[in-house]
């Protein structure tokens, strides 16, 4: 890569550019004996490059950055200043030396406001020019190494952003995976159960007719609406890892509550405990997933079942809150936590669906930790810890919250809240 020297800077010396080193010195004076003594003094040490003026100087300064620019203050055309301000914008980095025959505080201010690191007056010391270049060199490197630091360090924050982001991915595509087995055992389950007994009724009866006929067509129906379930499961989780949600999902909150009877009418937890739905009187339509709803009350409901070995008493109800029911659920008090979606609003009209229990209760240091994934109060084999989990996510992905009270001897209560679509 040659050397850039003006024709007048070398006319009758006889000298030979020596090899160029690394580190470049732009040399910019329109007085030809200045530039010439210059590139004597710095040849053997950098690279020079000589300008005779400020718009030859920015020309080699594009064409080939410079590390440091020894710049005169009265020149022709441009300024010292002006050209040390062009030389800032095209690399804020380069390390400015000024020059003047004319020492001005003001000039100094401005120079040093531009960003010049030094201001040496004429004449000076060539030992002192020596030095001052040297510094000025050294710190041109200083502030490469630290900007491909900089940049290293940028580089391996996002690798390691990157790689969280596919950790956290897999994390939840695994979450989502178990959520599918642990939501389909339930209707799998069920399933299996009518099954078993279609096929004791056929197996005693010769004849297929009347009250057996009835009954098998009761199971078979059962059988029909679990298998859909299975189905409806599959696409809705299918649709969560692609990312698509739901436009205009909505769910009659009495048909829900009429299905989650006839799933748990034959479950064993629920034969030996005693489990209540209390009638829903009046028409609400919850704005969520079908699916989704009967997913969250089965978890819930299950859960409360399963809290105690003893036997225990479940109430699920609901009920619609208008604008003048009281909010207290946002309110923080001992034996209670709140989940909500970033864009729940507690604004009327509201469904509250809750599944209450007069188990043992839990501990506060618990109620930290219960929506965790795999987190279970349940001794080991008897629990996955995924129910409240699941419910917790499907409950802020269709922008509700969750509210739970519990205390040691006062048994749980969870509270869904679910926008509800206005009727006309």
């Amino acid at each position: 890569m040659p050397t850039h020297l003006t024709s007048d800077a070398i006319a009758g010396t006889g000298a030979t550019p020596a090899i160029r080193p690394v580190r470049t010195l732009l040399v910019v004076d329109d007085d030809p004996s200045v530039r010439h003594a210059l590139w004597i003094t710095f040849r053997e040490t950098y690279s020079i490059q000589l300008a005779e003026n400020g718009a030859k100087a920015l020309e080699f300064f594009k064409d080939k950055p410079a590390d440091v620019a020894l710049l005169d203050i009265r020149m022709p055309g441009m300024t010292g200043l002006e050209v040390l301000g062009q030389l800032k914008e095209l690399d804020a980095d380069v390390e400015v030396i000024l020059l003047s025959a004319y020492e001005s505080i003001d000039y100094i201010r401005q120079a040093m406001r531009l960003g010049a690191c030094d201001y040496l007056t004429k004449p000076y010391e060539l030992d002192h020019l020596r030095n001052v270049v040297c510094n000025a060199m050294d710190r041109r490197d200083v502030t490469r190494k630290t900007s491909a630091y900089d940049k290293r360090l940028v580089q391996l924050q996002n690798e390691m952003h990157h790689q969280q982001i596919r950790e956290e991915l897999a994390r939840t595509r695994n979450e989502i995976y178990a959520s599918i087995i642990h939501d389909i055992n339930g209707p799998l389950t069920v399933i299996a159960g009518y099954t078993e007994l279609m096929l004791q009724t056929v197996r005693k009866s010769q004849v297929l007719e009347g009250e057996t006929l009835e009954g098998l067509k009761s199971h078979a129906e059962s059988v029909g609406r679990q298998v859909t379930n299975c189905i409806e499961l599959s696409r809705r989780y299918l649709g969560f890892l692609e990312g698509k949600a739901s436009a205009g999902a909505s769910a009659e909150v009495r048909e829900i509550f009429h299905d989650v009877a006839e799933l748990l009418k034959s479950h064993p937890q629920a034969k030996m405990n005693n489990l209540v739905l209390h009638p829903v009187e009046q028409s609400m339509v919850a704005s969520i997933n079908r699916t989704d709803l009967l997913q969250i009350l089965l978890n819930l409901t299950i859960n409360a079942l399963q809290c105690s070995s003893k036997p225990h008493r479940v109430d699920v109800s609901a009920k619609l809150l208008g604008p003048d029911a009281p909010r207290l659920f946002l309110q923080p008090a001992e034996g209670t936590r709140l989940v909500r979606a970033a864009t729940f609003e507690p604004k009327a009209p509201l469904i509250a669906v809750s599944v209450r229990d007069d188990g043992p209760g839990m501990a506060e240091s618990l109620l930290d930790r219960i929506f965790e994934p795999y987190f279970t109060t349940k001794p080991p084999g008897q629990g996955t810890g995924l129910g409240l989990s699941i419910v917790q996510r499907l409950v802020t992905h269709a922008h509700g919250a969750v509210h739970l009270f519990s205390h040691i001897g006062e048994g749980t209560i969870f509270t869904v809240y679910l926008p509800a679509e206005r009727r006309a």
